[in-house]
C-alpha cells in the first residue's frame, strides 16, 4: 500500500509518501526559497583556483557557484565554446546546479549536464549508458540495454530509470527525442550573445518532480488538497502516463489532509534529537555541518532470550528506523552510527547486509561502508537539496546553535567578576543596579554571592529581572542617589 499526499497553500507545498501506513519520505518547497538543483545556467567564471582544481562561477543568483574542473571540460561541452581551452576568468560555459547553497557556502555546479525525463535521463556530455539498480530482472535489463543502445543519440549517454521497466521502445524513443531537442534548444540559447550569467533551464517544481519521479504503477493513490493543482497534475499525467490518471484524486474534507493521515505529528517529531522505537529502545541523533552521529540505546527493551539475541534484535530494529530517518530528514554527508556492541561476527555481517538491503530502497545514493570492532557503522549519503531542518528551522537565538546556555550560577560568577573589576577602577559609593534574566535573578536572590560582594565593598547591590533578556546577558549600572 503506497500513497502520495500533497498539501498546497500559496506559501508552500508539502509532499509526503506513505508506505504501509508509515511515512517514508517528506519534502517541502516554499515560494520564497526555491531550489536551484537541476537548473542549468549560462555561467561566467569569476575566479579559478588551480591548486584546488576548482572555479567560482557567477550564475546570476547572488552567490557564486563552486565547481570542480579537474583536467578540463568534457569534449562535448568544449565544442560549444569558441576555443577548446582550459577554464579561465571571464569565460562563459553551461553549468548545472547539483547541490543547493548551505549556510555560507554557495551552490555546487558541474559541466556534466543531466536532463531527466519520465523514463530516461539524458547525458548530453557523456557517452555512457547506465540503468537503475532497482530493475533486478535480468531479461528486462537486457531488453532495456539493447533499446538504449539503439535510441541513444550519437555522442550522448542515457540512464534508464526504474519506471522504464516494461515500457515500450516507442515510448522510450519519444522520451529521448524530446530531451535531445530540449538540449539543442538550450545550446542555441547558450550561444546567443549576452552579457553576464542567465538561466537556461529551470527544473520542474516539487509537484511535477514528484509525478515524474515517484508516480509509478505501485502507487495506489495520489491525494491533492488543492483543486486547481489536482487538475494540473491530472492533465500532465494524461500526457505522460494516461493509465495512471485515475490514481490522482482531489481530497475534499474539512480535516486537513496531513492531520487526517497523522503526518503533522510525524513532522513535529522530526525536529527532535530522540526517536523512540516500538520495542522501548531509542535513537539519539546529533548533527554538525558535515557529520551526523546516531547512537542506538536499548532503553526499556530487555528482550526475551539471552543478552546477545536481545542486542542483535535491538540493532536490527534500530537499523530500519535509522534508514527511515535518513530519508525523512534528508540527512546527507557522513553518518556514523553507534550500534550496541555485538560479540558475534556473524551478527555484525547480517546487520551490515540488512542495512545495504534497506539502502537499495533510498532514491538518494547511500553507501554502507563497514562496521568496526566498537560497533560503529559508517554511512555516506549524497547531499543535494536543502534538507527539512534547514527549511523549517533556524539557529536558536538564545543558545546560538550550541544546544545549551550558561547556567544561572555561571552568569552570577561572571557578574561578580565584572563588579570586582569595576571596583578596582572606581568605587561606587551608592552601589550597583543589575539587570538580568529571570533565572539569573532568582539565583542571585537565593545564594550568598551578592551579599558577600556587598559586604566586601561596603555598598548596596540591587537586582532587577528584565523580561525577554538573553539568559547569558546582563547590565551593571552604578546607582545614583
Amino acid at each position: 500500500m503506497k500513497s502520495i499526499l500533497v498539501t498546497v497553500v500559496p506559501e508552500e507545498t508539502k509532499v509526503a509518501i506513505v508506505e504501509n501506513d508509515k511515512l517514508s519520505s517528506i519534502e517541502v518547497e516554499r515560494a520564497t526559497h526555491s531550489h536551484l538543483v537541476g537548473n542549468i545556467y549560462k555561467g561566467q567564471v569569476q575566479n579559478v583556483l588551480p591548486g584546488m582544481q576548482a572555479a567560482f562561477v557567477d550564475i546570476g543568483t547572488g552567490k557564486n557557484a563552486f565547481m570542480y574542473i579537474g583536467d578540463g571540460l568534457p569534449a562535448d561541452v568544449k565544442q560549444t565554446l569558441p576555443k577548446p581551452q582550459k577554464i579561465h576568468i571571464g569565460q562563459q560555459l553551461p553549468v548545472q546546479i547539483i547541490k543547493d547553497a548551505t549556510g555560507s557556502k554557495g551552490p555546487r555546479a558541474t559541466t556534466h549536464i543531466t536532463l531527466p525525463g519520465r523514463n530516461v535521463v539524458l547525458l548530453p556530455t557523456a557517452a555512457y549508458i547506465g540503468m537503475s539498480r532497482r530493475i533486478e530482472d535480468e531479461a528486462e535489463r537486457s531488453r532495456l540495454q539493447k533499446i538504449a543502445a539503439k535510441i541513444c543519440p550519437e555522442g550522448m549517454g542515457l540512464i534508464i530509470r526504474t519506471v522504464a521497466a516494461g515500457v515500450s521502445e516507442e515510448a522510450l524513443r519519444e522520451d529521448v527525442e524530446y530531451l535531445a531537442k530540449l538540449w539543442h534548444s538550450l545550446m542555441a540559447r547558450f550561444k546567443m550573445k549576452s552579457k553576464g550569467a542567465n538561466l537556461l533551464y529551470r527544473d520542474a517544481d516539487l509537484i511535477i518532480r514528484t509525478v515524474r519521479d515517484n508516480l509509478t504503477r505501485d502507487v495506489d493513490s495520489m491525494l491533492i488538497d488543492n483543486r486547481a493543482v489536482c487538475q494540473r497534475v491530472r492533465d500532465f499525467v494524461q500526457l505522460l502516463s494516461p493509465e495512471l490518471t485515475e490514481k490522482i484524486r482531489y481530497y475534499d474534507s474539512r480535516e486537513p489532509l496531513f492531520k487526517h493521515y497523522g503526518i503533522e505529528e510525524e513532522l513535529d517529531n522530526l525536529g527532535g534529537r530522540i526517536v523512540e522505537l516500538k520495542s522501548g529502545g531509542f535513537l539519539v541523533i546529533d548533527k554538525t555541518e558535515a557529520l551526523t552521529v546516531i547512537d542506538v540505546n536499548t532503553g526499556k527493551y530487555t528482550g526475551t532470550t539471552n543478552l546477545g539475541e536481545t542486542v542483535y534484535a535491538a540493532n536490527l530494529e534500530a537499523a530500519e528506523e535509522i534508514m527511515r530517518q535518513l530519508r525523512l530528514r534528508d540527512i546527507g554527508g557522513i553518518i556514523i552510527v553507534d550500534f550496541i556492541d555485538m560479540e558475534k561476527d556473524e551478527q555484525k555481517e547480517q546487520l551490515l547486509e540488512h542495512l545495504r538491503e534497506l539502502a537499495k530502497h533510498d532514491p538518494t545514493k547511500t553507501n554502507i561502508v563497514d562496521i568496526t570492532s566498537l560497533g560503529l557503522v559508517e554511512i555516506t549519503r549524497k547531499k543535494s537539496r536543502q534538507n527539512l531542518d534547514s527549511i523549517i528551522y533556524s539557529e536558536c537565538p538564545i543558545c546560538r546553535g550550541r544546544g545549551r546556555v550558561e547556567s544561572p550560577e555561571t552568569v552570577s560568577i561572571r557578574i561578580a567578576a565584572d563588579i570586582r573589576r569595576m571596583e578596582h577602577k572606581s568605587h561606587a559609593e551608592d552601589g550597583y543596579e543589575i539587570e538580568v534574566h529571570e533565572t539569573v535573578a532568582e539565583e542571585l536572590r537565593h545564594n550568598q554571592l551578592l551579599m558577600n560582594l556587598a559586604a566586601e565593598f561596603a555598598m548596596d547591590i540591587k537586582v532587577n529581572a528584565t523580561p525577554g533578556m538573553h539568559p547569558e546577558n546582563y547590565a551593571i549600572n552604578m546607582m545614583r542617589i
